[in-house]
């Protein structure tokens, strides 16, 4: 005779995707809702940020190079003289993080901010000027982590630890935006051979 035992066990709940409204209800404003005066992530840098004003562009792409049009990008960075909001004196009003969604006709995204400077890591060592994005959209159960760093950086990105703790150097390019001008450009690959560089972090 086999007696069955039955389990308590709380059954799996489903899993989630952050979609497909997420970039309206983080960034209505640039979804074309006119809800708030001042919206939350607008601004980077506000008005009194020290150091060279430039405007990142590009796309987000999936496997098939299709522009992921519903994505949410959140911008971390650093001011010019390379310190955080909190961890050091900060120009009045420079928040150092925002939103950022793509034009839904093109697929392009772009924003206005400062190149952020050369930025103290652990045991001190200096890491080369670099934005933080994380970035989040339907079919994306957890929101992935990367960098984007400066093509006209290439003393400072050569010395970068991060940089460094990519195996295939190959690979490291998909985390350098090219320049043009002010103008830097930064594509993202969620999938493929192409595929830039995600952070477990």
């Amino acid at each position: 005779m086999i007696i069955v035992q039955a389990l308590n066990y709380l059954k799996e709940s489903a899993s989630q995707t952050a979609g497909p409204f997420v970039h309206i209800g983080l960034a209505p404003g640039a979804a074309g809702f006119d809800i708030y005066a001042r919206e939350l992530g607008h601004d980077i840098i506000g008005p009194n940020a020290k150091g060279e004003r430039i405007t990142v562009t590009g796309t987000v792409t999936d496997g098939t190079g299709a522009p992921v049009k519903d994505v949410l990008i959140e911008v971390w960075q650093a001011n010019a003289a390379g310190i955080y909001p909190g961890k050091g004196a900060v120009e009045n009003s420079f928040r150092g993080w925002g939103r950022v969604i793509p034009d839904f006709d093109t697929g392009v995204f772009r924003f206005n901010t400062i190149k952020p400077g050369a930025v103290r890591g652990r045991n001190d060592v200096m890491m080369a000027p670099h934005l933080n994005l994380w970035l989040v959209a339907r079919g994306i159960n957890v929101g992935l982590n990367t960098r984007m760093y400066f093509a006209d950086e290439n003393t400072a990105n050569a010395s970068d630890p991060v940089l460094a703790l990519i195996e295939q150097a190959n690979r490291r390019d998909t985390l350098i935006a090219k320049a043009d001008g002010t103008i830097y450009h930064f594509d993202i690959c969620l999938q493929g051979a192409h595929e830039t560089v995600f952070f477990d972090i």
